[in-house]
């Protein structure tokens, strides 16, 4: 174990937005012992705050599902892969001719914008705090890091298996939300794996020597890839599929019960 890469949300961060001291003290002593740990995660640059706060993590984060590398000592993008704007309007035009319900927003480099129709029923607050209005009017360049598309009624499962076959030869698409039915968009042939995959081999790491932790469906590519990747036990059927190694859930701590025998198994082979 080189390189420890885990998701966020649902993975080490719950519902209450708690990072577990067990948790923390794990990742703190991988650190301590030599091996990188690096986060990786749907979320934007901006929300890492977490990571920031309840870890005191300095390093490297792979956000928006692969397409921003982020480095929290600086504070500054390291690199950044954008969905070019007529691929991002091609895509919301097919969604639209399949669900013309569906709202649609948009992660850039910078900012967050979206329809405002995006903000009901569940996010009123939204609008107080981002620009909104059409999408189309609002993103002008290929800055777009993550694609968002929203709709009431469906599940999750019901409306990426319906959208997917339509625009998956023109973006990644994934999704990581329990609650709320939601695709997430990246730039085609971009995912979780890919970056982490460039980023180990920066620091010379194959992947045999990557321990992976993720819950969701967007982790999937990522828990695959890993030398041993675990599915969190209270995760996603779709990456508890994933993979035949399965962490204890949350609520049990089981990334650090997981990092803690293999920090055993390292001192032992030391």
């Amino acid at each position: 174990m080189r390189l420890v890469a885990s998701d966020i949300d649902g993975t080490i961060l719950d519902r209450e937005g708690r990072i577990s001291e067990r948790t923390a003290r794990a990742f703190a002593a991988c650190e301590a012992a030599g091996i990188a740990v690096v986060f990786v995660t749907g979320r934007p640059a901006r929300w890492l705050t977490p990571l920031i706060d309840q870890l005191g993590h300095k390093g490297t984060v792979i956000c928006s599902n692969g397409a921003l590398v982020y480095d929290l000592a600086t504070m500054s993008v390291v690199a950044s892969q954008g969905i070019p704007r007529h691929t991002m309007l091609e895509v919301r035009d097919i969604i639209r001719g399949l669900f013309p319900e569906s709202a649609f927003a948009a992660e850039t480099t910078s900012e967050f914008v979206m329809d405002t129709s995006y903000a009901y029923p569940r996010h009123l607050h939204l609008l107080d705090q981002v620009r909104h209005g059409d999408v189309a009017d609002l993103v002008t360049g290929d800055e777009v890091v993550k694609f968002m598309a929203k709709i009431e009624g469906l599940t999750p499962e019901e409306y990426f298996d319906a959208v997917a076959p339509h625009v998956g030869h023109l973006v990644s698409v994934t999704h990581s939300a329990f609650d709320v039915t939601l695709l997430e968009m990246a730039p085609l042939g971009v995912n979780k794996a890919v970056t982490l995959a460039e980023y180990a081999h920066t620091l010379g790491i194959p992947p045999e020597e990557v321990v992976a932790f993720g819950d969701m469906p967007n982790d999937v590519e990522m828990l695959s890839w890993a030398g041993e990747g675990y599915a969190m036990s209270s995760g996603h059927p779709q990456a508890l599929a994933a993979t035949e190694l399965h962490a204890p859930g949350i609520e049990d701590d089981g990334v650090a019960q997981v990092l803690e025998r293999k920090l055993a198994e390292v001192r032992r082979a030391g």
